[in-house]
């Protein structure tokens, strides 16, 4: 076979749900979830509250047990093999939990000897990641005197110290300001040339900005998994198809 007839090999599946259900008693956060996300791709995750996007991702990051199906990272089953999956996932919640009395430098220092990097490799990795988030000026004070726009560029400096294949961002721009949506919007376009990412945001006119496709999940089963060219050729806005896919009146 010549290169010229020779297929490009498809990228590997980076992160894989398959037939995800969580059920508390009777209730299904979510039923019978299934998708795929390749190598370099973003992809936004969006639903109303209350959808099971949240859920859908600490089942994704092993942080849930499912009651039903499978969660995949770069390969490794998060029921059986959660660290080796771990080690490949950088995972953001919303409003993720941080260490208030603790300042932005401490906070990854403790993080760099948790992950167990070396000490050469944990002084580069955290002035990488004090450039890439812009946290230089804010390094000696304590986190919990930090707005909530520097708070969560100390969550993702965090996320990103491990250099992890993939990551899971829930609701990354929530509470910021205008400027500072940007500043993250920024980031993650630019983590999205090497890493595989799955984003949650109700900011619907950022997702075009920063994914090329999206999912749509309501009352707990994904309704729509697909580009976002396909939905703009349509003839629809993402606002539009919102609305439509969650039965709000437009």
């Amino acid at each position: 076979m010549t290169a010229k007839n020779a297929s490009k090999e498809p990228a590997p599946a980076m992160i894989e749900a398959e037939g995800l259900s969580k059920y508390y008693g009777e209730f299904a956060a979510i039923k019978d979830v299934s998708f795929s996300i390749a190598q370099g791709e973003v992809v936004a995750f969006l639903g109303p509250n209350g959808a099971g996007k949240s859920t859908t991702m600490k089942l994704l990051t092993g942080y849930l047990a499912p009651s039903a199906g499978t969660a995949r990272i770069a390969g490794y089953h998060m029921g059986t093999d959660r660290l080796a999956g771990s080690a490949r996932l950088g995972y953001l919640p919303e409003n993720g939990p941080l260490y208030l009395d603790m300042t932005p430098r401490g906070l990854l220092q403790f993080f760099a000897d948790a992950r167990g990097l070396s000490a050469e490799r944990k002084n580069q990795r955290i002035g990488d990641v004090i450039e890439m988030c812009d946290l230089a000026g804010v390094l000696g004070k304590p986190i919990g005197k930090l707005s909530r726009g520097y708070r969560q560029r100390v969550g993702m400096a965090q996320v990103l110290l491990h250099e992890p294949d993939v990551l899971i961002l829930d609701e990354p721009t929530a509470g910021l300001d205008p400027n500072q949506i940007h500043e993250v919007r920024e980031t993650i376009r630019k983590l999205g040339r090497k890493k595989t990412i799955l984003l949650s945001t109700h900011i619907l006119q950022e997702v075009e900005a920063m994914a090329s496709r999206v999912l749509f999940i309501n009352e707990g089963q994904l309704v729509f998994d697909g580009p976002i060219a396909k939905i703009v050729g349509d003839g629809k806005s993402l606002d539009e198809y919102f609305r439509q896919l969650t039965g709000a009146p437009t």
